[in-house]
């Protein structure tokens, strides 16, 4: 998992070494300064020149800029590569979210991969900072020192044969401690963000029932859980800066008692003033270095989580793929399910889909019926090869789709479907969603088959009309319509329409399917719709019940022969489904 993050560095590799590089010398520099300043105290105790001191003095003041250079240089190097190496870890996640199919993308919510995209990604640019940088330095640091302070003070380095076992036992059993707290957050994170964008996506209803706030309560718990958790963790790692400053004081007193000790009872001899003051400095350095693995060490644990999920992300294998030497170009729109079931996955017991037998001539009209959750979408969402059969095959132009190039598929289907999703920009940047290369015409002519034109020109901009997010300026009707012209631009071989006329009035909606009988007759169209006004003059009529088809037959045959139908027909004829005035 860690070799495969590695490869996000790329570009990144040449301020990834220029890191690694001034902080080794920085660390050296860093760990003469006291060596340097020992001899000077011990030079001016025996009387030195002022000439000596001065050059002294000067040579410090040398490698102290150097070192500051060192590590300044070092931390824009490193914020450069850090910075880059999350950014293509970002873009492979979003890249690799791409080649998923529904199947994959059901397998994740989309909080969860909102999360792994924002806060796991930030996690893992935080450890990478950490690891060429801090984690390079301080170890650096630890073993410089612990050999300067052995060569400088001789027996007093003993002192950190006690101190620094107990320092490395307390930060580790205090990082133990707080790891499955850290780890717990992640998954709440995951649990926030999903009620954030629910209630972010659902404002209209959370308002339209004053749930205003139940919605703050349930966001509330939700934060205050992964508070507690923060809390919890934080408090444990907290005990870090006491169990340092015991260490430190004590080897502050050692080597003061001690020190002083061996230097009166030696006159200078064994140990002098100038290797008393270095020692408390390595002293101090071997503890912060130790104190700085600690912190690195905490982090990443809890960043092994984030680069765990994020794994799970890359290693996930698209569902569906295109075949060795696919097909490339398909012949007509004429589809066929032979012996088709559909399950959602392997796990689920039940299917959505059993014994689909449907056989629909290029350039029909065809239209579905049938009751919620009859699974009315399932089937069409087969066509495109957005789901693969479970059993049976799909077929279009005479092909099983599973022999297609997947994206030459799809570009011979135009698919509408239930949720009609408009992003932000001009009308225009939406249209040309369907084809980019569409001319202002080719715009124009599609706006008029899904009757948008007429609205559209109203505005003062026209086509360069401004959506905000989600279409949240225009009306369900006109964001249908939207979708729908955006749909024939593709120019497809099939178009299927998934209830997306039911914002509509009937007679926009009898009149977009006028249209598409005129201009369009080699399309293949299928609309699955809930008015049986949308779907009666339709060479072929579906009758969808519990997964199967229950009839399939013209207006009239259906009228006699399906029971279903009929029922819905004679509920809609006397003015209990029907509405002239939707939108």
């Amino acid at each position: 998992m860690f070799k495969r993050l590695l490869g996000c560095v790329r570009e990144y590799k040449r301020p990834t070494i220029l890191t690694l590089v001034f902080i080794v010398g920085e660390a050296i520099i860093d760990v003469l300064l006291p060596f340097i300043t020992a001899n000077l105290v011990n030079t001016i105790k025996a009387g030195a020149e002022i000439s000596e001191i001065v050059k002294t003095g000067i040579l410090l003041i040398v490698l102290a800029v150097v070192s500051l250079s060192f590590g300044g240089i070092a931390g824009f190097t490193c914020a450069k590569a850090s910075a880059g190496f999350a950014r293509n870890l970002r873009a492979d996640l979003f890249s690799k979210i791409q080649t998923y199919s529904f199947e994959n993308i059901d397998r994740f919510s989309s909080s969860s991969l909102v999360t792994r995209l924002t806060t796991d990604v930030s996690n893992a640019q935080m450890s990478y900072m950490m690891i060429i940088r801090i984690a390079v330095r301080s170890p650096l640091m630890f073993i410089f020192s612990i050999i300067m302070a052995a060569y400088m003070g001789g027996k007093l380095a003993l002192t950190f044969v006690v101190v620094v076992p107990v320092l490395v036992g307390g930060l580790l059993m205090i990082s133990r401690k707080a790891m499955p707290a850290f780890r717990r957050v992640f998954k709440k994170y995951d649990r926030l963000n999903e009620s954030i964008e629910e209630n972010v996506r659902g404002m209209r209803v959370v308002k339209g029932f004053s749930r205003e706030n139940y919605e703050k309560e349930k966001f509330g718990r939700a934060s205050d859980d992964i508070c507690a958790d923060f809390t919890r963790a934080e408090r444990i790692v907290a005990m870090n800066n006491p169990v340092m400053q015991i260490c430190l004081y004590f080897n502050m007193v050692f080597v003061l008692i001690v020190g002083s000790k061996m230097t009166i009872s030696s006159r200078g001899v064994e140990l002098d003033v100038g290797q008393i003051s270095a020692m408390l400095t390595y002293g101090m350095q071997i503890l912060m270095s130790l104190m700085m693995l600690s912190m690195i060490y905490v982090i990443l644990t809890m960043s092994a989580e984030s680069f765990k999920r994020i794994g799970e992300v890359l290693d996930e294998e698209p569902a569906l793929t295109s075949p060795v030497n696919a097909v490339t170009e398909v012949a007509d729109g004429s589809v066929d399910f032979c012996g088709v079931s559909f399950k959602y996955s392997e796990k689920a017991k039940k299917y959505a889909l059993s014994d689909i037998e449907l056989h629909i001539p290029s350039g029909a009209t065809v239209g579905i019926i049938g009751g919620t959750g009859s699974s009315k979408s399932s089937l069409v969402q087969l066509i495109p090869r957005l789901y693969d059969v479970t059993e049976g095959s799909v077929r279009v132009g005479g092909r099983d789709v599973r022999e297609y190039d997947i994206e030459a598929l799809r570009g011979a289907v135009s698919m509408v479907l239930q949720k009609n999703l408009i992003f932000s920009g001009s009308i225009k940047e939406n249209l040309r969603w369907g084809n980019p290369d569409a001319t202002m015409e080719e715009m124009r002519e599609a706006c008029r088959l899904a009757q948008a034109d007429d609205y559209i020109s109203a505005y003062p901009d026209g086509y360069d009309t401004h959506i905000e997010q989600g279409g949240s300026n225009v009306s369900g009707g006109q964001k249908q319509r939207l979708c729908i012209a955006r749909a024939l631009l593709k120019k497809p071989k099939i178009l299927i329409l998934d209830d997306s006329t039911s914002a509509v009035d009937t007679r926009t909606d009898a009149l977009i399917r006028e249209g598409f009988r005129k201009y369009i007759p080699e399309t293949t169209k299928i609309i699955i719709a809930q008015r049986i006004a949308s779907v009666q003059d339709a060479d072929m009529i579906i009758v969808m019940d519990n997964g199967s088809i229950s009839a399939v037959g013209t207006h009239d045959e259906l009228l006699r022969d399906s029971e279903i139908y009929r029922e819905v027909y004679e509920q809609q004829v006397n003015g209990k489904g029907d509405d002239d005035n939707a939108e």
